[in-house]
This record gives C-alpha cells, sequence and structure tokens, in this order.
C-alpha cells in the first residue's frame, strides 16, 4: 500500500501582521460555538417580537416571552465566551455587560408580577439594567461591521440603541418603536444566517496579533 495513503496532512500556514500561524480544530469548533450563539439568539429575539407584535393580548404567549429572552441570552453568552476580539478589555467588557444585564433580569423576573416583556413595555427604566443584555449584544454587531463591512450589521448598531434610548426617555411613538423592533429582529436573523454560510477562517483573525498582544501584556 502506498505510504503517502496514511499520511496526515501539514496544517496550513497562515502569514500574520507579527508572523506565521495554523489554524487549529480548536479554533474552528470555537467559531462554530460562536456563529451557533448567534442563530440560537437571533431565532428567540425573532420569536419573541413575533409574539410581542402580534399576540400581546394573549397573556399566556406573552409571559412565554421571558423564557425566549432567558434562551436568547444563553446563546448570546455563548457567542461572546468564543467571539475572537483582538483587544481583550474591550471583550471583558462586553461580557461584564451581558452578565449585567441577566443579573437585572434575574433580579426583575423575582421582583415583579406581571410577564417581563410587559414590565419593559410599561416602565421603560428597567432598561437601565436589563438594557446592559443589548450593549453587548451592540458590541457583537459593531465588531461584525467593522471587520466584515456587512450591511445588516451596519443598520444594526444604530438601531439598537436608538430604540431602547428612545423607549427608556420615551421619544418614540409607539409605531416607530414596533417598526425598529420588527427590524431588528429581520436584521438580526439575516446576520447570524449569513454567518452560519460564511468561511471559517475570517471569523478566527490574524492569531499572530493575538500572539503578540498577550506577549506585551506579559512584558508589561
Amino acid at each position: 500500500m502506498d505510504s503517502a495513503v496514511n499520511e496526515i496532512p501539514s496544517p496550513a500556514i497562515y502569514t500574520g501582521q507579527f508572523g506565521d500561524y495554523t489554524i487549529t480544530q480548536g479554533d474552528r469548533r470555537g467559531v462554530v460555538l460562536y456563529r451557533t450563539g448567534l442563530v440560537v439568539a437571533a431565532l428567540a429575539f425573532g420569536l419573541g417580537t413575533v409574539l410581542a407584535l402580534g399576540f400581546n393580548q394573549n397573556s399566556t404567549l406573552v409571559q412565554s416571552i421571558s423564557l425566549l429572552y432567558t434562551l436568547f441570552w444563553l446563546g448570546l453568552g455563548l457567542s461572546l465566551a468564543t467571539i475572537h476580539i483582538y483587544l481583550v478589555p474591550l471583550h471583558r467588557a462586553l461580557q461584564g455587560a451581558w452578565l449585567v444585564g441577566g443579573l437585572a433580569s434575574l433580579a426583575l423576573s423575582h421582583g415583579i408580577d406581571g410577564p417581563l416583556a410587559q414590565t419593559v413595555v410599561e416602565t421603560p427604566a428597567v432598561l437601565w439594567g436589563l438594557g446592559f443584555t443589548f450593549v453587548a449584544l451592540t458590541g457583537i454587531f459593531f465588531k461584525e461591521a467593522f471587520c466584515f463591512d456587512r450591511v445588516e450589521t451596519k443598520l444594526l448598531t444604530p438601531l439598537v440603541p436608538l430604540l431602547l434610548l428612545g423607549h427608556l426617555f420615551g421619544m418614540l411613538p409607539l409605531v416607530a418603536e414596533q417598526t425598529l423592533l420588527a427590524g431588528w429582529a429581520i436584521l438580526f436573523l439575516v446576520f447570524a444566517l449569513r454567518k452560519a454560510v460564511q468561511p471559517i477562517v475570517p471569523d478566527i483573525g490574524d492569531k499572530s496579533v493575538f500572539a503578540y498582544l498577550k506577549q506585551q501584556r506579559s512584558n508589561a
């Protein structure tokens, strides 16, 4: 038997800004998990939006939005745990915002009588806590807009704070809020599905930059 058949192919070598590097299976797995989290979050957010806009008179369905929000939050957390961001402080800040938003949501869920979605609509001030979850999400949109020049994330980056701040300070009429929410859900789903079919290697980034920054931190 030809020995070449049993040879294990050498990993591809990429040339980065600060040297050569290879892509491991762990790197690829991290990207898959990142994208899985985005798809889960986008689907949960989209379904929650449909229930909020189309079935807001059904108390059972409105109550189920809380479960969908939890699923969205967990999916977002998975993405934030596996996303590749060169700046560690920024990465940690987004994870911190996600955690604060989750803790605020948990406190609200145990401190209110009605559904979480209803509380957000009727008491916008809860966004001072819960809104940190969406700060983290906006950070992902900004990163993707900057790195991959995606139209949907360019639109989502200003849309999310516009809607949340507009609702928080009572600056937007109801129809505007509903329109922005629907646009958010659609664009988020488009983004997540497009990420699912994007080549994996670009999502990993230049590993030589990560290595360089890590060395700089060690020498500091």
